[in-house]
């Protein structure tokens, strides 16, 4: 489609409101994507970091366990 003058093409040939409003929509729904995209990225890197940080604090947990010297009921040395 062509337009004579750029105030034809902001009017759209008398559509102008469904035609912006559509475009308005469109570009609303595509930045709300990209931020919920954006959000749930960030929220699973700590997810991640968070299990990794756990994972690390059994291992070394279990590592001292191993380390320590073990003791029977009556409090010897075993």
């Amino acid at each position: 489609m062509q337009f004579d003058s750029w105030q034809a093409f902001w009017q759209m040939g008398g559509y102008a409101f469904y035609v912006w409003t559509s475009f308005g929509v469109t570009f609303l729904a595509m930045g709300m994507i990209v931020y919920s995209s954006a959000s749930t990225h960030k929220k699973l890197l700590k997810d991640v970091a968070q299990e990794s940080a756990r994972q690390q604090r059994i291992a070394a947990a279990k590592q001292a366990n191993q380390r320590a010297p073990k003791h029977n009921v009556t409090g010897e040395e075993v």
